[in-house]
């Protein structure tokens, strides 16, 4: 099994997100090939938003440790 890229968690979140936005309008989403091929109604749209928040969770990390220096914390000093 492959390591997962931040390129690919954000393609999944995109799709994700399609996904949710036409079972939202009524529609039937699908995306994948092969094994991997999906096919969404509205009768799955929690099992899409657990989608969307799992990828969206990956993108976060995969951005904090591509970045090489994590979340910052600012602390606000006054000016006087």
């Amino acid at each position: 099994m492959s390591a997962i890229t931040l390129e690919t968690a954000r393609a999944r979140l995109t799709q994700y997100l399609d996904a949710e936005a036409a079972v939202l309008s009524g529609q039937q989403y699908s995306f994948g090939q092969g094994d991997g091929f999906r096919s969404m109604r509205r009768a799955d749209l929690a099992e899409i938003r657990k989608g969307i928040e799992y990828w969206t969770q990956q993108v976060e990390n995969l951005s904090i440790s591509t970045s090489g220096n994590g979340r910052r914390s600012i602390t606000p000093r006054p000016l006087w």
